[in-house]
C-alpha cells in the first residue's frame, strides 16, 4: 500500500508535466503558422514561416521574382507610396543601414513591395524611391500578384475607408531579413533606427 500511495503523486506530476509540454509545443505551433496553416500541419523547427515565391515588376519594367535574389541576404518591407511617415522613415532605415555597413552592404538588396498596387504604378514606384537609396527596388503588380506576395510574408493590409483617392492603407510595418535562400532571419520593427538594424545585419554577413 506505501508503494501504492507513493506511485500516485509521482504519476500525477508526470501527467501534469506532459500537459504543459503539450500547451507549449501547441502554443509554438500557433506562432510558427498563426493562420493554421489552411490545413496544413505546422513544423516546429524554430523557423518563423515568413517568406515564399513571388512575381512582380520593379520600378524599371523588369518582372522579378524572389529567384533573383538567390546569393543576397534581402532586406524588405511592405509599404505604399503614398503613406504619410511610416513607410519613408522605414525607408529611409533601410537605407541607412546598407550605407552604414559600408562595402558588406553590396551583400545585401533592399527591397520596397507596395500594398497599394492601384496608385502604385511603375512610374510612381520610381519617381518615389529616387528619395532613397540607389539601389533600393521598388515592386508591384497585378492586386493578386501583391496579394500573394503579401500573403507569403504574414503582411495585412487593408484599404481604409473614405476618400476614394486620397486613402490610406493599413498594413504591417516590419522590415525583414531574408537569408541568401530567401529563408527569414530576423524581423524590425518600427522603432529600430538605421544604426541599430545594420550592426544586427552584420551578424549574417
Amino acid at each position: 500500500m506505501k508503494s501504492n500511495g507513493m506511485l500516485r503523486p509521482v504519476m500525477l506530476l508526470l501527467a501534469g508535466v506532459a500537459v504543459a509540454l503539450a500547451l507549449a509545443l501547441l502554443g509554438r505551433a500557433l506562432w510558427l503558422d498563426p493562420h493554421g496553416g489552411g490545413g496544413r500541419a505546422a513544423s516546429v523547427t524554430g523557423t518563423a514561416l515568413v517568406g515564399g515565391p513571388f512575381s512582380l515588376t520593379d520600378q524599371n519594367g523588369r518582372r522579378v521574382t524572389d529567384a533573383d535574389f538567390s546569393g543576397k541576404l534581402m532586406l524588405i518591407y511592405f509599404g505604399y507610396t503614398f503613406c504619410p511617415d511610416v513607410c519613408p522613415t522605414e525607408l529611409l532605415d533601410m537605407s541607412q543601414a546598407i550605407d552604414a555597413l559600408g562595402k558588406d552592404g553590396d551583400q545585401v538588396q533592399p527591397v520596397f513591395i507596395t500594398v497599394d498596387p492601384e496608385r502604385d504604378t511603375q512610374a510612381a514606384m520610381k519617381n518615389f524611391l529616387v528619395n532613397f537609396h540607389p539601389r533600393m527596388l521598388g515592386l508591384t503588380g497585378t492586386a493578386e500578384e501583391v496579394q500573394a506576395a503579401a500573403k507569403a510574408y504574414r503582411v495585412y493590409y487593408a484599404k481604409a475607408r473614405g476618400a476614394e483617392r486620397d486613402y490610406l492603407v493599413d498594413h504591417t510595418s516590419i522590415v525583414y531579413l531574408m537569408d541568401r535562400q530567401g529563408k527569414y532571419l530576423t524581423h524590425f520593427n518600427a522603432n529600430t533606427r538605421g544604426d541599430a538594424m545594420a550592426a544586427a545585419i552584420g551578424k549574417f554577413l
